[in-house]
């Protein structure tokens, strides 16, 4: 299944955009954790141990996306 194959590439800007909305308001609010990957959840619990192991190391992203919006 590609773009080209689905017709999508004819479509105007503003169907596209319609349509990546139908899309995205289709996908499940919380997936479900059968649809994670192991590897998804092996990682996850690799960063915490490592997070874990180094309390403090981190920074909030609120902090870091503050940071970058205040640079010229």
């Amino acid at each position: 299944m590609t773009i080209k194959s689905l017709g999508i590439d004819q479509l105007s800007v503003e169907d596209r955009l319609d349509l990546i909305e139908q899309i995205w308001d289709s996908l499940p609010e919380t997936p479900r954790a059968e649809n994670i990957p192991d590897w998804h959840l092996n990682e996850l619990a690799r960063r915490r141990t490592e997070a874990l192991a180094r309390p403090g190391e981190g920074r909030p992203w609120r902090e870091v996306l503050d940071e970058l919006e205040a640079k010229p």
